[in-house]
């Protein structure tokens, strides 16, 4: 595992406290959904919303949206388009997005200076809107670490496995080693009830207080549903194919606590 302090070189911290990264210690936890569904639960609550694909490739905002953006961050690389120019709007959520190009090794083995100025032109963008979710790859890597830089806020998605605690904590470890005053925060998705997904929060928050003195807040529990699987297969929001469902109504929660910031 990368050592998340080593800091990408010629990146300077620039946060914004509307700035919401989306990050977790593995893949398979459902993180995408939440990114599209959180973004799209802003939007619903009147809050000009950006989703920004920060998972250089293996983006998948765009697949599970079902859309094909006539630009994305490839173009912004290869000097075509600057960020804001590689925005889609997705009409029928309300909000805008910047998709990644899936499955691109330029993306993923970009210089850091380059890196580092995508993230100070995000930071920028982020002026203009209410809130900006990005949607981090897995694991701490030099990418993760450089897109989660404007973050005022980081909710680390982990799900009941073990394994997926036990990444998600090192996230939480190596994140405070990084910043101390880190407003991080922990998701706990596909519980099966939400007292169990809230005995998953206080496992880690039991770790977390013992070996590291640190308190991540419960952002909230999204529920296991199977509308949810039906919806990304039908390449459509959960809010708009299933809106009454449980894990929407969670994910809005989510949402409202942090528009009353909560």
């Amino acid at each position: 595992m990368t050592d998340l302090t080593m800091a990408a070189p010629n990146v300077t911290p620039l946060r914004r406290q509307n700035v919401i990264a989306v990050a977790s210690g593995k893949g398979g936890v459902g993180k995408t959904f939440f990114s599209i569904t959180l973004a799209h639960a802003l939007s619903r609550l009147g809050k000009k919303t950006l989703l920004f694909d920060g998972d250089l490739g293996l983006a998948n905002v765009d697949i599970q949206l079902g859309l094909m953006p006539k630009r994305d961050l490839g173009q912004v690389i290869d000097g075509l388009v600057n960020l804001s120019g590689a925005t889609t709007r997705f009409q029928e959520g309300g909000f805008d997005i910047i998709a990644g190009r899936s499955g691109s090794g330029t993306l993923a083995n970009l210089p850091a200076q380059r890196l580092g100025h995508l993230r100070t032109e995000l930071a920028d963008m982020a002026r203009v809107y209410d809130h900006v979710v990005i949607d981090l790859g897995a694991g701490v890597d030099r990418n993760v670490r450089t897109f989660s830089g404007p973050a005022g806020v980081t909710l680390v998605v982990t799900t009941d496995e073990p394994t997926s605690i036990t990444d998600a904590y090192a996230f939480l470890k190596l994140s405070y080693q990084t910043n101390p005053m880190a407003d991080l925060r922990v998701v706990v998705n596909m519980a099966q009830t939400r007292g169990d997904g809230m005995k998953t929060y206080e496992s880690l928050l039991a770790a977390c207080r013992r070996f590291l003195n640190k308190s991540p807040q419960l952002a909230g529990v999204v529920r296991r549903d199977l509308k949810v699987r039906d919806s990304i297969k039908a390449q459509m929001p959960l809010l708009l194919r299933s809106p009454t469902s449980d894990a929407a109504h969670d994910v809005e929660a989510i949402a409202q606590r942090i528009v009353q910031g909560q």
